[in-house]
């Protein structure tokens, strides 16, 4: 029996156990990437591993996200990661080189290889072939201690792609299809695997955007495989001896086959709230349209950004928009200064944002009250924006700056521009002075590390209670994503002291929860989160695990948990259990006095979980499939008890 593309890089790299669908297993990761606004936590906990250098091939340290420098935080935090990279051997990408996702794949991605990242939308890697995984922090901490990462063994679906897009139709429109296919639940341990003879007409960048969005349906990770236009990115970043050919074999099994004809494609949007409510650009009906922000790790390639020039050219933008523009790293701004293209931005009224995150993670660029919001970028949760009441749909580059130029919701085809292909530059302009190199340190042990007062130790949970007493101290709906438990935007500063972003829990849903469950907590009892289906969407962000611990939180019930948060959770000492009987979610009320007897016992020993309701006078059945592995983690306390 042939294999596909995962079970063979997933083979080259098994520490423990084999490939079979569902069973855990262990892997070496090569290489290991962290952004700014999660990279403070992971590395102060790799500090508290007490291990001198990273033991990976390679790791890279991102500044993309907190940019802004609001406040001090932010660049105390920035000083922090300096130091540390000088101290412990990582590559330091400084703030204005771009977004992580972006410089990875032009600077450091290698077919075949491993990569695990401090963010969900590292999959942006499999664009090369490699097998990328967002994890939380403390996983990253570990494998670049050398520890291996923990994970069940994933299901492979196929996604094949025949024909070729019709003109103004791009990679965006292929995951949103994607997305309206799969939805955002139920894809919990699967990875796509892409192929079919559409590939050969799609870019590693759109590559990127489809393996980046992936994310939003919760699967692992996406891969696509190294070919002859992999060989022709590498080459034209100017390291094509990284590159090797990777395919999956023609007798490979799937769990499942899914076609997409890209020629029958046409221009798609996702609606608020979520990235899954697909529709035709066209039905959308002319919507006066407020903002546009053009860029984020989907969607700010040379490809992308040179599509969107050559639409203003010669244009102004519609004096009822905002339009914004953020190139996805320093080299794609190079670039498109070099051939001017910025020019082009600028004269058409334009604002050129920081090659950074921004936008995409609530930091700046807010919409206006009740205002329309078309983004490029991969998320569009409720409140993201900083805006409460703003309506943000995700689209394309070229569905973008339609609207941008006629103020409405507009399908790009009926503009009536003339369309031509961007071709990809045979060699871009490289320029690697952005980055701090390990050998550029001589004496790493002589570096002192400057640790701003916004800089606290990780938080250390207790070890598992024999038994779980307390309250239900909030019940949540379905699609509970990681920005409603620890919001992103000018809060990101805090990350790096979980006493102050404790402060801010759930406020999104529940202003009062942080200072109920603290008072809870003071006096002795436990807090239990009660929530619906797909429990944690979203980031990678381990502080919506971290902050609940130190308010705390013990168990989560939910009726189902996406893969990174219920990894994190476990990771800091918190149960996730799932309802054996989903009419149990509907009756269970916030303030219900709670009580799970015997848990330590139970989760060292196995047996039923059994939660009683001590207000309503009932009790029910909870699951909670565990590893013995995770059973160790649970009764300890989290990982990094176990590990020190």
């Amino acid at each position: 029996m042939g294999k596909t593309i995962t079970e063979k890089i997933i083979e080259r790299h098994l520490v423990a156990g084999r490939f079979i669908p569902g069973a855990e297993i262990a892997l070496r990761f090569d290489q290991t990437l962290t952004p700014d606004s999660t990279g403070t936590m992971a590395y102060l906990q790799f500090e508290a591993m007490n291990v001198p250098r990273v033991r990976t091939e390679l790791s890279v340290s991102y500044i993309d996200h907190n940019t802004l420098q609001m406040g001090y935080e932010n660049a105390d935090d920035h000083a922090y990661l300096t130091g540390i990279a000088r101290k412990h051997g990582i590559i330091l990408s400084r703030a204005g080189n771009g977004i992580c996702h972006h410089v990875h794949l032009e600077r450091f991605g290698k077919p075949g290889k491993t990569l695990i990242g401090a963010d969900s939308h590292t999959p942006t890697g499999g664009a090369l072939g490699m097998i990328a995984i967002g994890a939380g922090g403390l996983d990253v901490a570990l494998a670049m201690a050398g520890e291996p990462f923990h994970i069940a063994c994933p299901q492979v679906i196929r996604i094949n792609l025949t024909g070729r897009l019709r003109p103004w139709v791009s990679a965006k429109d292929i995951i949103l299809k994607v997305l309206e296919i799969f939805t955002t639940k139920g894809n919990v341990g699967c990875v796509f695997e892409y192929g079919g003879e559409g590939l050969a007409t799609l870019t590693v960048p759109e590559r990127g955007t489809i393996a980046n969005m992936g994310t939003e349906c919760g699967v692992t990770t996406s891969v696509f495989p190294s070919d002859e236009m992999t060989r022709l990115f590498l080459r034209a970043q100017r390291r094509e001896e990284d590159w090797c050919e990777i395919q999956a074999d023609p007798d490979a099994v799937y769990q499942r086959t899914v076609e997409i004809n890209l020629s029958e494609l046409v221009p798609l949007t996702a609606k608020p709230h979520s990235p899954d409510q697909i529709a035709a650009v066209r039905e959308m009906g002319g919507i006066p349209v407020q903002q546009v922000c053009i860029g984020s790790c989907t969607n700010s390639s040379y490809k992308d950004l040179v599509t969107v020039a050559r639409m203003l050219k010669g244009k102004v933008v519609h004096p009822d928009v905002s339009l914004v523009v953020a190139p996805g790293s320093r080299q794609i701004l190079l670039n498109l200064e070099q051939d001017g293209y910025i020019a082009d931005y600028l004269a058409s009224g334009a604002r050129l944002m920081e090659t950074a995150c921004g936008f995409c993670v609530g930091i700046g660029q807010s919409p206006p009250t009740n205002g329309v919001s078309l983004r490029t970028s991969n998320r569009n949760f409720f409140g993201r924006s900083g805006t409460q009441t703003g309506n943000i749909y995700l689209v394309s580059p070229e569905t973008a700056a339609a609207a941008a130029l006629t103020g409405r919701f507009i399908d790009p085809r009926d503009l009536g521009l003339p369309y031509a292909e961007v071709e990809t530059p045979e060699f871009f302009h490289v320029d690697d002075r952005m980055f701090l190199r390990p050998e550029e340190t001589p004496d790493p042990a002589a570096v002192e590390i400057v640790r701003g007062p916004n800089i606290g130790l990780p938080p250390q949970s207790d070890p598992l209670p024999e038994a779980i007493r307390g309250e239900v101290a909030i019940k949540l709906g379905d699609k509970i994503t990681t920005d409603h438990i620890t919001p992103a935007g000018e809060l990101l500063k805090y990350r790096s002291n979980i006493p102050r972003y404790a402060g801010f829990v759930f406020r999104p849903v529940d202003e009062t929860f942080a200072e109920r469950a603290q008072k809870n907590r003071d006096a002795g009892r436990h807090n239990v989160i009660v929530a619906g289906l797909s429990y944690g969407q979203g980031s990678s962000r381990e502080h919506a695990a971290i902050c609940p611990m130190f308010l705390g939180v013990k168990a989560v019930i939910a009726r189902s948990f996406e893969r990174i948060h219920s990894a994190n959770l476990i990771n800091f000492g918190i149960i996730p259990l799932v309802f054996s009987d989903a009419d149990v979610y509907e009756r269970i009320a916030q303030g219900d006095g709670i009580e799970i007897p015997s848990i330590r016992k139970v989760i060292l020993g196995g047996g039923k979980i059994v939660v009683r309701n001590l207000t309503q006078g009932n009790q029910f059945e909870c699951l909670c499939e565990l590893t013995e592995r995770q059973r160790t983690l649970l009764l300890a306390g989290g990982a990094l008890n176990l590990k020190k």
